[in-house]
């Protein structure tokens, strides 16, 4: 009998769970309404919208208006960075980052740098950690918004957002985090940590592709991304997706409420793959080994394509990544392990495994059987070469 296939790549995209489909189904047919339309069916509409708002804004510490949905992670990041240059440009045109952040974040940046705003990037160290006082030397009084990610989607490392907030609001700079690989991962509470503005995916979380939403402290706002209709007070035009919303709301809603069982039962598995991977020759464990997420394993195989390698399990029905999946495709090495100090030739043998609770232990040790001899026929086949 063929063996189900293994799914280790959720960094990526996770399946959608059972609470986020049964909260989605009801809204594609019986109750399709729009809810700007006064009648029934678009009230019906307009309360599970905004019942869906008030649930995220509950699970992550903010009040329901400080929450606005978008189309995912990129538009969010977009939004924000554009926003707050467009609104603060008068006091500054210094944004500090880092150079280990999603595409999502620094090509706007880029963008924004072409448009005369500087932009300074903090260096990682080599466990893709960004420290205090490296910000804390960046800052300049023209400085008017600091953007890092709260963990990062290719090692894992958990950045110290809440220390880093702090330092940016003693002088007087705004503070975004792109939140999307942390959502129901780790705990996240906007107000503990501070942050003005914080992005989620929801896809990142057992909900549905192509919903997301925005967090903005009050009484900052931003400005429209896209001009039309009077949608999300009037800051974001276009029909709200009532489905995909209530998806999402329900899966952050479950994720949630399990949060510290996943957390423990996947921190369990994922060490259970470092210790065992890490036994091999020419291993290396990449991103910090404490401080990252409790789902995602993150190594470099000397020697080999990290691309090879995910052939390989693929063929052996054990689906991974060599890196971030809008990277797939490319022979570029990860932006990301470039900053962390890793060569080129070194970096191209990445490979990344991410972890949902629907990952058994067996599974685990199917990904431990398998690994070594795949790598062994790789490495032969290079040295045939």
């Amino acid at each position: 009998m063929e063996q189900k296939r293994i799914y280790v790549d959720n960094a990526a995209a996770t399946p959608v769970s059972r609470a986020a489909l049964t909260a989605m189904l009801p809204y594609f047919a019986e109750r399709f309404g729009n809810p700007s339309a006064s009648h029934s069916y678009g009230q019906e509409a307009k309360r599970a919208l905004e019942d869906s708002r008030r649930i995220i804004a509950r699970l992550i510490g903010a009040l329901n208006n400080e929450v606005f949905f978008t189309s995912g992670g990129t538009e969010g990041d977009n939004w924000i960075l554009q926003s707050v240059c467009e609104q603060y440009a008068h006091k500054g045109r210094h944004i500090i980052s880092t150079k280990i952040e999603h595409n999502a974040v620094l090509r706007p940046l880029e963008r924004l740098g072409s448009r005369g705003f500087t932009v300074t990037l903090l260096e990682p160290d080599t466990a893709g950690m960004i420290y205090p006082d490296q910000l804390r030397k960046a800052l300049r009084d023209d400085t008017i918004l600091v953007s890092v990610m709260a963990a990062n989607n290719v090692v894992g490392t958990l950045l110290p957002v809440k220390e880093l907030c702090a330092i940016a609001h003693e002088r007087q700079a705004l503070f975004h985090t792109d939140a999307v690989q942390a959502a129901a991962h780790i705990p996240l509470q906007v107000r503990s940590l501070g942050v003005d503005f914080l992005t989620l995916s929801a896809h990142k979380f057992h909900g549905p592709k192509g919903i997301g939403a925005l967090y903005a402290h009050l009484p900052l706002t931003p400005v429209p991304l896209i001009a039309g209709g009077g949608q999300e007070k009037g800051r974001r035009a276009g029909t709200e997706n009532v489905s995909a919303i209530a998806g999402m709301a329900a899966a952050l809603e479950e994720g949630v409420q399990n949060l510290a069982e996943n957390m423990k039962a996947l921190s369990a598995l994922r060490d259970k793959l470092i210790t065992e991977f890490l036994k091999l020759p020419n291993v290396l464990l990449t991103g910090d080994r404490e401080k990252r997420l409790p789902g995602l394993a993150s190594f470099i195989f000397e020697d080999l394509e990290g691309q090879d390698l995910v052939a390989r399990l693929d063929e052996a029905g054990i689906c991974a990544s060599s890196g971030a999946a809008c990277s797939t495709g490319s022979i570029e090495p990860s932006h990301v392990l470039t900053a962390m100090g890793y060569v080129p030739q070194i970096s191209r043998g990445a490979l990344r495994i991410s972890l949902s609770h629907y990952n058994t232990e067996a599974e685990i040790d199917r990904i431990i059987e398998k690994l070594p001899g795949i790598v062994e026929k790789l490495r032969m086949k290079r040295r045939r070469l």
